[in-house]
């Protein structure tokens, strides 16, 4: 759009023979105005991990990157766990390039129940080299954009026995300096530079077990997991902007940025999670919400249920923590708490990420709200 706006300011004489060619000349100029205006990026990640993803549901004009989750870990090297589906979602994710010819998609290794091996994977020179040598060559096979690393978490348990130990931490920045020398060497030869991204525990026990101040170096962008920061015996918000003034807990998406920012991270690099989900649980006989004790767990709840189905049930209630910029509903008679982000939730944490001057959001995941509704909140802020 850039090269042609040029052409046509320099050749002024042509422009003036073609018919309707002085509408069409004024046109082009808002269009890159708004362009080069919506600079933020928008990450969604799409679960591969249930088998076929239906791609035609996927509006890939609202999304500049889209990681791939998950691919696994088997003998030290990166593995498709579900191969005869994983390559078809593959061919069909690129093919929304079609719609989209900026989008870029991107292969997410590891996840919550697929970190496991990490450790393993990357404890020796030769073991690191060779985990890495196969993940990039899943990108070159399938002519993608790059790697994003999901190991959740170095140096700490993650999910029910996952091997850690304390090496993970040098050995995480040792696996980007390698995936980074990896990923530079095929661009030698495709000419294409590929992308090197991760999905970050938004807590700070995370930073006392990586060095993300050298990390960083390495990578295109730091995915923060700002949600699911519930999960104890009471009832919180598990996706809050910031700290509610309601119970005593410390995890919140603002003091995240602030922790890796401290780590060495620049802003511009870091990028806000929003939960596409809400969780849900069953409080204790008498409990009112939110800082109350919760008797136990559900599952969880895409938010196109919560607002299709849900917000329309009378019983629940939504209410809105002002400090902590995040909502939850509570149904009285069955106790059910639900926490979730929303479109207000969303839209605050939009308008933080562009005053604090960070690279954009990122979600999980696409299929938990397949109409959309966050999706066109964090566009209609972000653009």
């Amino acid at each position: 759009m850039k090269k042609k706006l040029k052409r046509l300011l320099k050749q002024k004489l042509h422009v003036r023979r073609i018919p309707m060619a002085p509408f069409m000349f004024c046109l082009l100029i808002p269009f890159y105005k708004l362009n080069a205006q919506s600079n933020k990026v928008v990450i969604g990640y799409v679960g591969g991990f249930r088998g076929l993803i239906k791609t035609e549901l996927i509006e890939a004009k609202k999304l500049t990157h889209i990681n791939y989750a998950f691919v696994d870990i088997k003998n030290n090297r990166a593995w498709l766990h579900r191969e005869a589906t994983d390559t078809i979602n593959f061919r069909h994710l690129m093919l929304l390039k079609k719609q989209n010819p900026a989008l870029k998609v991107l292969i997410s290794i590891g996840g919550w129940t697929w970190s496991g091996k990490f450790s393993d994977a990357v404890l020796s020179d030769t073991s690191r080299k060779g985990f890495v040598a196969s993940a990039v060559a899943i990108v070159k096979r399938f002519d993608m954009d790059g790697i994003d690393i999901d190991w959740e978490y170095p140096a700490r348990p993650g999910f029910e026995g996952n091997i850690y130990r304390p090496e993970d931490k040098q050995n995480y920045t040792l696996l980007f300096k390698e995936l980074r020398s990896q990923l530079d060497d095929m661009q030698q030869q495709t000419g294409k530079r590929y992308l090197l991204t991760t999905a970050a525990g938004g807590f700070k026990s995370f930073l006392d077990n990586t060095d993300m101040g050298s990390a960083q170096q390495y990578l295109d962008y730091v995915n923060l997991m700002t949600y699911d920061f519930s999960g104890g015996k009471i009832a919180s918000h598990h996706t809050n902007l910031y700290e509610s003034k309601l119970y005593n807990a410390h995890n919140n998406a603002d003091n995240a940025v602030s922790l890796f920012k401290a780590a060495g991270v620049p802003a511009n690099k870091l990028v806000m999670g929003v939960a596409f989900y809400g969780r849900s649980s069953i409080l204790v006989p008498g409990a009112k919400g939110l800082g109350d004790s919760i008797a136990t767990y559900l599952r969880g709840v895409g938010y196109t249920k919560i607002k299709d189905s849900v917000l329309k049930i009378p019983e629940y209630k939504i209410h809105r923590d002002s400090h902590a910029k995040a909502d939850y509903l509570y149904n009285d008679s069955t106790r059910q708490f639900i926490t979730y982000d929303d479109e207000w939730s969303v839209k605050k944490k939009c308008k933080y990420v562009k005053r604090k001057k960070m690279a954009g959001v990122m979600f999980w995941e696409y299929n938990d709200d397949l109409k959309g509704y966050l999706l066109d909140e964090i566009l209609g802020v972000l653009k």
